[in-house]
């Protein structure tokens, strides 16, 4: 029979519906050990940590080539047994039980219940996320070491949403307008040309998108708009990039007739649980684009793209989030913000707004553009 049954951690469920947490939120949970008979323990420590991580593979010819990059935005550890303070650094202190007395390393038989609680660092961080080739991880990982034996461990994932606030982004208020036109050949005649406006940049999940045209059918058949609102994930390593694009939700409107003109509004509801855009992390993004375009018969469709931002939902409906170092979507949107560097974070907003470093140099295809450019470019 195994000495060591089992070792688990668990957090308490946030205090919001979606069940997530921001910065400078507690996360308190345990690491229960169960143990069947007496063992000495050498150490017994929780981990809270959070990180972005990309990596790819590409052939070329018979050499395959592995992309890989990581980052890391903070790592906090607490020890409730430790062997010595030497094998400890000084941000990693004994818990203490709730007598106050430090846990012994003399484990009887049962099980045995160790509370813990981290507070979040205030500090401009990306949302939890996961993509075909990368990642966004805040986790709790448990470790249990023990003499001669291989450590015993086990983790579990929080999901962390960056805090936004729409007053305090002026871009995301920002309207967008963009027109287009074409005429038609072939089996059509006449022209198309449509005039699409935005209210602003910046959604909430669960909010309704809504889309001002007006249309022109100057052509001989009936045209149908169509909206399609879908994501790009760019993951970026050793000045290379990988980029997935996916449908997420589309829309159509009613027909218009040949020879006339109507002005269109469609307003596409934003599921609650899409995903929020990732615009501050140097090594991947998560953005989304909503295209606008008519579906004309026999010939191609003239389409417009809008860059658009997802926020999450607001845990507390109407109340303004506290004040960060930097928020995660201010503008300019889709350039690169550094995370701080990794260490323990004092748990303490900090006096003044820090500014971004300027984007990585990743060649051509790694540059970022404007907001304005992104309409139109991809």
């Amino acid at each position: 029979m195994l000495t060591v049954k089992s070792l688990t951690v668990n957090y308490n469920p946030a205090n919001n519906e979606q069940n997530t947490f921001t910065s400078g939120d507690c996360v308190s949970g345990e690491v229960k050990l169960e143990v069947t008979k007496e063992c000495t323990i050498d150490s017994l420590s929780i981990q809270f940590k959070g990180k972005a991580e990309v990596m790819w593979s590409e052939r070329h010819g018979q050499t395959t080539v592995v992309y890989h990059s990581k980052d890391k935005y903070f790592s906090i550890k607490h020890f409730f047994v430790g062997e010595k303070k030497d094998n400890r650094r000084d941000n990693e202190p004994l818990l203490t039980n709730h007598i106050g007395k430090t846990y012994v390393n003399v484990v009887a038989p049962g099980c045995h219940v160790y509370p813990f609680t981290f507070q979040i660092p205030f500090q401009d961080m990306p949302s939890s996320f996961k993509g075909s080739c990368g990642k966004i991880l805040y986790s709790l990982n448990a470790k249990l070491s023990r003499s001669l034996r291989a450590p015993t461990t086990d983790s579990i994932n929080i999901n962390y949403v960056t805090n936004a606030d729409l007053n305090r982004d002026p871009g995301l208020m920002e309207p967008q307008h963009e027109s287009k036109d074409k005429k038609m050949k072939f089996f059509n005649s006449g022209t198309v040309a449509m005039d699409v406006n935005l209210e602003k940049t910046g959604f909430f999940q669960g909010e309704g998108l809504k889309v001002m045209a007006f249309i022109q059918n100057n052509s001989s058949r009936e045209i149908k708009p169509k909206y399609c609102v879908y994501s790009k994930h760019s993951f970026f390593a050793r000045g290379k990039r990988r980029v997935s694009t996916k449908d997420l939700f589309r829309e159509v409107g009613e027909p218009i007739p040949p020879s006339s003109n109507q002005n269109v509004l469609k307003v596409l509801p934003i599921p609650l649980d899409v995903e929020p855009s990732i615009l501050n992390c140097s090594i991947l993004k998560a953005e989304h684009r909503l295209r606008v375009y008519l579906d004309v018969k026999y010939a191609s469709d003239p389409e417009i793209k809008f860059p658009i931002v997802f926020l999450p939902t607001p845990k507390v409906p109407g109340a303004e989030a506290p004040p960060l170092a930097a928020s995660g979507f201010g503008f300019e949107p889709f350039g690169n913000t550094y995370p701080p560097a990794w260490g323990t974070v004092p748990p303490q907003p900090p006096s003044a707004p820090l500014l971004s470093d300027p984007p990585p140099a990743y060649g051509t295809s790694g540059t970022y553009p404007s907001l304005m450019d992104l309409g139109n470019k991809y």
